[in-house]
């Protein structure tokens, strides 16, 4: 017997179409299982698919996948399902000001739901961050074609966490950012021997005069070449830097994905002291571009 779900389309960290990062989001995703999932976010092709189900503890639940794997938090699909799930009536908001509470795998998070004169942003708040491993900068630069000297001076590469574990790779510039050129052997390597999902690369300022990072977050296959835009690697540069007093401001605008022709924008804020974080908030617009019907 064939089985129809309804999904939306949805470019994530942007108001305008074609921006940002896509996000396919479907719904009533209950019967799916975590094998048919899979080889749905890799028939959609793109970095991340997200599937929406009833929660009994929550407003919502959902599970984030990418071609390769399940992922326990993701930016860009939480702004996505939530615009998806108001747009389809799934949620509803009182005011100019709701918080929902989203049930992920390991556990619920908040996400808040802003109205305003720009319209509708949806803010995450992401796990209290976790400082991990740090790496030695000479086995790093090779994996990216890059040189020493292309790193930000006195920064360290530093594995960081606010629910998905990404390798922060801090870079003195824009000039250093278009050097990069992933070494796919080596990248596997080296992530098979450490414990982290992917890296971001980033460098000060941003693209735009009031944004203060720009960074890329290139991937192998299965997954993309590069992400348009992550909102979970966002929140552990946000922590990183606000940590180790590279930001002036607990709260900035964070850049990506303009040279790949998908500029995106996240409203970022930190909050808590530099020696103890207690959460990331990143925030983002989004639009729907397509809706469709799958069927199994």
């Amino acid at each position: 017997m064939k089985r129809t779900f309804q999904f939306i389309w949805v470019d994530a960290f942007t108001k305008n179409a074609l921006g940002g990062n896509p996000c396919p989001v479907v719904f009533n995703a209950e019967s799916l299982s975590s094998e048919e999932m899979l080889a749905l976010t890799r028939e959609m092709n793109q970095s991340e698919t997200a599937f929406l189900m009833k929660s009994k503890t929550a407003h919502l639940k959902a599970r984030y996948f990418t071609p390769e794997r399940e992922i326990p938090l993701a930016g860009h699909p939480t702004i996505a399902s939530i615009h998806a799930a108001l747009e389809e009536g799934l949620l509803t908001i009182d005011g100019e000001l709701t918080d929902i509470q989203l049930e992920l795998n390991d556990g619920p998070i908040t996400v808040r739901v802003e109205k305003n004169s720009d319209g509708t942003l949806i803010r995450m708040f992401q796990r209290k961050p976790e400082f991990f491993e740090i790496h030695d900068p000479a086995l790093i630069i090779p994996i990216y074609g890059l040189e020493l000297s292309d790193l930000l001076s006195g920064a360290k590469v530093q594995t960081v966490s606010t629910g998905t574990r990404q390798l922060m790779v801090p870079l003195k510039s824009h000039e250093a950012l278009k050097k990069i050129s992933l070494q796919a052997e080596l990248y596997k390597k080296y992530r098979s021997e450490t414990n982290f999902f992917s890296a971001h690369l980033f460098a000060m300022p941003g693209i735009s005069a009031d944004a203060t990072t720009f960074a890329r977050h290139p991937g192998i296959a299965p997954d993309t070449a590069e992400d348009a835009f992550t909102g979970s690697a966002t929140g552990g540069m946000a922590a990183y830097l606000w940590k180790y007093g590279f930001l002036k401001e607990p709260s900035f605008i964070a850049e990506q994905g303009h040279w790949m022709g998908r500029p995106g924008r996240a409203f970022v804020q930190v909050t808590g002291s530099r020696d103890n974080i207690e959460t990331v908030s990143v925030a983002g617009f989004a639009t729907t571009i397509m809706r469709g019907q799958l069927t199994l």
